[in-house]
């Protein structure tokens, strides 16, 4: 590390980031996130910004028994950052570490190499990107938080080397901004919806919420469903698919699956909570394969999650 550096607290550290590292190597659109620093001489490979997501931080050996983590929500943003030889994962780490306890950050989990951390393949932790577990030529991990007066700060923090040692090392950094999603955003009523049915064969919904991998149909969906179930109601020969649509973050048959599972709960939730006839329904799920957006940006993923009514 900078002999200057080492010694200063986070926030003089991080002024001194442009006069130690090469901004113009880092893919476009990328930075440092405000919370923590790169290691001089990093550079970013990858940067994906999630305004609001679920986050597993873990707690224990993640690919190894009974995993513990804790799922928090908020804004995520991930890092990954290249650092060349002869850096050692010790060196960064530890560089890691010291400028997080000198912000105030507390511990919750850490590990080292195998036989603390664990080995094993990537782990989904939110939808904007994986953490791979398969460092065998070394590998460390340290998960904190801090407490905030606008809401608790995740980090997380894995550091592994590659096994061509001259490749040097990669830093894989999640940080957490914890805070309530924001509700109200998404306007569904019967009208439209039979509008665009008619006019389109089809209708887009957004207000049909669900964590993260999961296929239980949150209560803020109510809303919408209940406009769903009107529209029903008000026409009463109207038969419709109801098909499940995903981002391409993760693999293609769990996410077809996914789409599949979200569809079936939604069709669930209108015939028992709104009276729908169940010959009226069908579900289905098209996964990732009928974007209406790209999937290289967050707001072009959020566009592609969603619920589309198509008449049968």
């Amino acid at each position: 590390m900078h002999p200057v550096a080492k010694a200063l607290p986070l926030a003089l550290f991080l002024l001194l980031q442009p006069t130690l590292v090469t901004a113009q190597q880092d893919i476009p659109g990328s930075a440092d996130h405000p919370l923590v620093s790169r290691f001089p001489g990093s550079t970013i490979s990858k940067y994906v910004v999630s305004n609001f997501d679920e986050f597993k931080v873990p707690l224990s050996r993640p690919n190894v028994g009974t995993p513990k983590s804790l799922t928090v929500e908020g804004k995520i943003t991930r890092i990954v950052y290249d650092t060349p030889a002869p850096r050692s994962v010790l060196e960064i780490y530890k560089n890691f570490e010291s400028a997080l306890t000198q912000a105030g950050f507390k511990p919750l989990f850490s590990c080292i190499n195998n036989d603390g951390c664990g080995s094993g393949g990537p782990t989904q932790l939110a939808s904007v990107g994986e953490e791979d577990w398969s460092w065998n030529a070394g590998h460390r991990f340290i998960a904190a938080k801090l407490d905030r007066p606008g809401g608790t700060a995740y980090v997380t923090v894995h550091v592994g080397q590659w096994s061509n040692l001259s490749l040097g090392t990669q830093t894989v950094l999640f940080v957490v901004e914890t805070k309530s999603m924001e509700k109200d955003l998404v306007n569904v009523d019967a009208k439209a919806l039979g509008d665009d049915i008619a006019s389109q064969g089809h209708s887009a919904v957004y207000g049909i919420y669900f964590d993260t991998g999961k296929a239980d149909v949150k209560p803020e969906s109510d809303p919408a469903l209940k406009e769903i179930g009107k529209l029903m109601h008000d026409q009463a020969s109207l038969k419709l698919l109801v098909v499940g649509h995903t981002d391409n973050v993760g693999a293609l048959a769990s996410n077809m699956d996914l789409a599949r599972r979200r569809a079936d709960a939604v069709v669930k939730a209108l015939t028992t909570q709104y009276g729908v006839p169940l010959t009226r329904l069908s579900a289905e799920g098209a996964g990732p394969l009928a974007p209406v957006a790209s999937n290289r940006s967050e707001d072009g993923r959020a566009k592609n999650r969603r619920v589309e009514l198509v008449e049968q």
